[in-house]
């Protein structure tokens, strides 16, 4: 594969670096109709009933038709009759993943481009986003939250609620006990953490939080009229996040897996599954199916140290290898035209957001800045996706590699900066991509933590990485000595989208947070009305960003980039 590569014409040479300076127009601009309705509201069809399930931490091996030692049969049947997303990303960590679906945008247009929002930083999701909920609701949709928010809450103006949520039922940290609800940001700092809409659940704790859930979900679809007013559900499931708890008849049946973490995990799965059945049927139950869409994706790869799987793609939880990055995700719905298939259109966790837009009856083109494009098409009828392109992340905070530098990088890009771009069949990372290894489903008893070094340092000196990621999904063959041409390419796009970045919000840790001078709870600490935080991070303004070229131009671009696809 690698040799045949080598022989391959050299396209890349017809591209210009002029293509950065493009007349960019987003295609989101150009229609300028106002708001229609998904069917014509005129004709008194309602928009679809939304529900979105977000897991956490599930990998890219721990489902069922990926051929896991997990089995899966709800999710498997529900994909099945849908459109399983085979060419679909995320981000490799929680808040990323779920600032980008919120907002549409990537994380260097939000400022939360390094690391997750910890429970102590005075940080959330900044407030001059336009949030989904809020855009839905604006179309008339209830809008609900269940489950893990992980987006900030320092102040009270940062929660769900006050974020486009007409409820919320979950907890604000990243992780917590799934029966006591205790989260904790260090071996003394520990709080209770499940709230109902801005208050405390006290009465709720002692229930496994993937059943309480649930049971939220079904009490909301119980209440709510489906044909008074569309619905919209976020449901964003703790599980299979660590801690690994699980009830104990969850975990029988898998009592043939030697590995005790990976039989742990498969229990959680296993819950994750009842749900989405038990969500389902009362879809059915109460009047929604024939109307709604469901969504299923996790929020980044798994973790095999905690169990979960990638397998075969290379990378973990938390690296920009594919293992990181490539989500499962499916579609579910009665209004798919194209059903029972596989669908290989390049999405990303920010087309939910113009995408849903779109299906709500909305036309995106109304939020300004949106990274994402509506997808339905690609999805629904198997049409070419719009995007052609997806900027994994430039974080210029992360460790920077020992070997990487502006000569590395041609005089174009400092490759000691950890960054990840896909264009077209291309993927390209600089830096310290994170941890490279390849793991096999565990299957003996303990894992050696030993064994994370064994490919660790085998590349100490590298700082560049090229793959041609769809005829080397695995990440085995790196290019970039090969093909300068295309590295230099990728970086001058990495360079475009750098300009366009805004400053990284990641504050230090404020004492006031502790939940020992909260009442024993995480909790909002600031006053409303006291300084944002915004105003002593945001130095500039940078409107660029807000632009992409047009859909003609680059398609055209990616013709001609992805002509070596067919010869690799």
């Amino acid at each position: 594969m690698a040799s045949s590569a080598l022989t391959s014409l050299s396209m890349m040479s017809l591209l210009s670096l002029s293509y950065l300076t493009w007349d960019l127009m987003s295609p989101n601009q150009l229609e300028n109709t106002p708001d229609q309705s998904f069917n014509d509201r005129a004709s008194g069809v309602q928009p679809p009933h939304i529900i979105f399930i977000m897991t956490d931490d599930q990998g890219f091996n721990d489902i069922g038709y990926h051929s896991s030692d997990i089995k899966t049969p709800t999710l498997d049947k529900l994909a099945a009759k849908g459109v399983k997303l085979e060419n679909y990303y995320i981000q490799p960590i929680c808040t990323p993943s779920r600032s980008q679906f919120i907002t549409g945008r990537y994380q260097i247009h939000t400022g939360l481009q390094h690391s997750i929002i910890r429970p102590r930083q005075p940080n959330c999701l900044p407030f001059d986003q336009v949030t989904l909920p809020q855009r839905l609701q604006q179309l008339g949709y209830s809008t609900h939250m269940v489950g893990k928010w992980h987006l900030g809450f320092y102040k009270k103006e940062c929660l769900p609620t006050r974020r486009g949520f007409d409820t919320y039922f979950g907890s604000l940290t990243g992780s917590v006990n799934y029966y006591t609800y205790s989260s904790c940001d260090g071996p003394e700092l520990c709080g209770f953490d499940l709230h109902e809409g801005e208050s405390v659940a006290w009465d709720q704790g002692g229930k496994y939080s993937t059943h309480l859930f649930t049971q939220r979900v079904r009490k909301i679809l119980a209440r709510h009229d489906p044909q008074s007013q569309p619905l919209f559900i976020f449901l964003s499931f703790q599980a299979v996040h660590s801690p690994l708890q699980s009830p104990k008849e969850y975990i029988c049946p898998y009592s043939g897996l030697e590995n005790v973490a990976r039989r742990k995990y498969a229990a959680m799965v296993s819950t994750v599954d009842e749900a989405v059945r038990n969500i389902t049927y009362a879809l059915r139950k109460y009047g929604y199916y024939q109307n709604s869409v469901l969504i299923f994706s996790t929020d980044n790869g798994g973790q095999p140290l905690s169990g979960g799987s990638n397998w075969p793609l290379r990378g973990r939880k938390g690296t920009y290898w594919e293992g990181g990055i490539r989500g499962l995700g499916f579609v579910h719905s009665p209004l798919l035209r194209k059903r029972k298939r596989v669908s290989k259109a390049l999405v990303h966790i920010t087309d939910w957001y113009p995408t849903l837009v779109g299906l709500a009856g909305g036309n995106e083109s109304m939020t300004d800045g949106l990274d994402g494009y509506n997808v339905w098409e690609a999805i629904s009828e198997g049409k070419e996706s719009p995007r052609l392109e997806i900027l994994h992340n430039i974080d210029p905070l992360f460790n920077h590699a020992r070997s990487g530098s502006l000569q590395q990088g041609f005089g174009i890009w400092n490759t000691a900066v950890q960054a990840s771009i896909r264009m077209g069949d291309w993927k390209l990372l600089t830096g310290n991509p994170g941890h490279g290894d390849w793991i096999p489903p565990q299957v003996l008893p303990g894992f050696p933590n030993s064994w994370w070094n064994l490919e660790r340092n085998m590349e100490p000196q590298k700082s560049v990485w090229l793959f041609n990621i769809s005829e080397d999904p695995y990440e085995r063959f790196d290019l970039s000595e090969q093909r300068p041409d295309v590295v230099k390419q990728l970086l001058a796009r990495l360079v475009y989208y750098n300009r366009t970045a805004v400053p990284v919000r990641f504050p230090s840790e404020d004492p006031r947070a502790d939940p020992h001078l909260n009442g024993g709870a995480w909790v909002p600490w600031v006053a409303d009305k006291m300084e944002e935080i915004e105003s002593t991070v945001y130095l500039r303004k940078n409107t660029n960003w807000k632009k992409k070229p047009s859909l003609y131009k680059r398609r055209s671009l990616f013709r001609r980039l992805n002509i070596l696809s067919n010869r690799i």
